[in-house]
C-alpha cells in the first residue's frame, strides 16, 4: 500500500521531463495517475512505465490553452477513475509567435505576450478551477503548481517570468481561500533541470558561444554547480501530494541546487 493509495493524479505536461518524473513517483505510491499533454505517443509511452509499477494509468490528448479541453479532460478522468483529488500543474513552456502577415510587429508582440502567459500562468488556474469543486466537497485536495527559478527572480523572458512570478501569487491567494476546507495549494519551482527547455545547443546559439560556456554558466548559478534531474523533483511532490502535507500550504518551494542563493 502506497500513500496515495486510492488517489487519483493529474499530471499537465505529464509526456515528459518533470511532469513525467511525478507521475512515476505518485506511480511508486499507488495513485491512479493521469497524465495529459498535446502529444499522445510520448503520454502511451509514460501510460506504459506508470502500468509496470502497478498503478493505473490514462493518457488524454489535451490543449493546456483550451477551456474545452480542460473541462473534456475532467469528464475522462471522472469517468475512468471517478475525479481529480491530485492535480500538478506542469504544462507550461515557451509559445512561439504567431506567422501572421496581417499583424504588425507590435500586435504580434502583444499576441506573443498573452499567448505565454496563457500557458504558464492561466492554464494552472483554468485546470484548479474545474477540479476544485469536487475537493471542497470531499474535504480533501492537493494542487501543486510547478514554478521556476524565474518565478522568484528577472532573468527570463519577460512573458514567462511574469507568468511564474504570477503563479506564486495564484498559489497564495487559492490557498487562503480553501485553507480550512482540506485543500492543499502550494508550488513547487525548480531550477536548472535537464529538460528539453533547457537547450544548450540553441542557447549557445543565440549567445553566440560554445554549449561548454554555456553549461558552466548555468551551473555556476545554483550552489551544487550543476543541472539537476527531473527524477529529483518527483519525491517534494510525492511529499506535497501526501495525507501527511496537510500542514504545509500557501508554500514556494524549491527543488534547485540552491538556484540564486
Amino acid at each position: 500500500m502506497g500513500r496515495l493509495t486510492g488517489k487519483t493524479a493529474w499530471i499537465t505536461g505529464g509526456g515528459r521531463g518533470i511532469g513525467r518524473a511525478i507521475a512515476l513517483a505518485f506511480a511508486r505510491d499507488n495513485a491512479n495517475v493521469v497524465i495529459s499533454s498535446r502529444t499522445l505517443a510520448e503520454l502511451e509511452s509514460v501510460v506504459t512505465e506508470i502500468e509496470s509499477l502497478g498503478a493505473g494509468g490514462l493518457a488524454v490528448e489535451v490543449d493546456a490553452m483550451s477551456l474545452d479541453d480542460t473541462l473534456a479532460s475532467v469528464e475522462k478522468i471522472s469517468s475512468e477513475f471517478g475525479g481529480v483529488d491530485i492535480l500538478v500543474n506542469n504544462a507550461g513552456g515557451f509559445v512561439p509567435p504567431r506567422q501572421d502577415d496581417g499583424l504588425s510587429a507590435a500586435e504580434v508582440d502583444e499576441s506573443s505576450f498573452i499567448d505565454n502567459v496563457d500557458l504558464n500562468l492561466f492554464s494552472a488556474y483554468r485546470t484548479s478551477q474545474v477540479v476544485l469543486p469536487r475537493m471542497l466537497e470531499n474535504e480533501w485536495g492537493r494542487i501543486i503548481n510547478i514554478g521556476s527559478g524565474y518565478a522568484k527572480r528577472s532573468g527570463g523572458d519577460p512573458a514567462y517570468t511574469a507568468a511564474k512570478h504570477g503563479l506564486i501569487g495564484l498559489t497564495r491567494a487559492m490557498a487562503a481561500r480553501v485553507a480550512s476546507k482540506g485543500v492543499t495549494i502550494n508550488c513547487l519551482c525548480p531550477g536548472w533541470t535537464n529538460t528539453q527547455l533547457v537547450n544548450l545547443d540553441y542557447m549557445a546559439a543565440m549567445q553566440k558561444t560554445d554549449v561548454a560556456t554555456v553549461r558552466a554558466r548555468i551551473e555556476s548559478e545554483n550552489l551544487q554547480n550543476r543541472i539537476l534531474e527531473p527524477e529529483e523533483l518527483g519525491p517534494m511532490a510525492a511529499l506535497l501530494a501526501a495525507p501527511e502535507s496537510t500542514g504545509i500550504t500557501g508554500q514556494v518551494i524549491s527543488v534547485d541546487g540552491g538556484y540564486g542563493v
